[in-house]
């Protein structure tokens, strides 16, 4: 039984409707370099409590609860966030900046690749389907 099992034993199930929901907006604002930084600037990396609470949150790498996020690179900063370094490079707007420009560039890349996957995959199973019936008509 992990640490989240253990915690909803004592909670309503509404009480852990609730904290499910606010811990998957929660995990998925993490996305947002912009935001990383604004936590950063005001000093929230620095308390142990919330260091401690993101290494609570890395369940959400679980198949079980990241099937439900929208913004999956959100895993990603939770385990960066995991390292002391890279939560204090985030007060520097240039950083987030830096990682707001890869994270565009990762869409619209992967819009491109993906497409041309698509499309290949679509092609080879047209083609298998091609082969298939030619195969099957009497007299081939």
């Amino acid at each position: 039984m992990d640490r989240k099992e253990k915690r909803s034993g004592f909670e309503t199930e509404e009480q852990q409707r609730t904290r499910f929901q606010v811990e998957l907006e929660f995990v998925q604002c993490l996305a947002n370099p912009n935001y990383l930084n604004f936590l950063a600037q005001r000093g929230i990396f620095k308390d142990q409590n919330f260091v401690n609470y993101l290494k609570y949150l890395q369940y959400w790498k679980e198949a079980k609860y990241a099937k439900f996020l929208k913004y999956p690179q959100c895993l990603h900063m939770l385990e960066l966030l995991q390292y002391e370094h890279f939560r204090k490079e985030l007060v520097n707007s240039q950083c987030a900046k830096f990682i707001d420009d890869q994270q565009l560039l990762h869409w619209q890349h992967y819009q491109r690749k993906r497409s041309a996957l698509l499309q290949e995959q679509a092609e080879k199973t047209q083609a298998a389907k091609d082969g298939r019936q030619q195969s099957s008509q009497p007299g081939t």
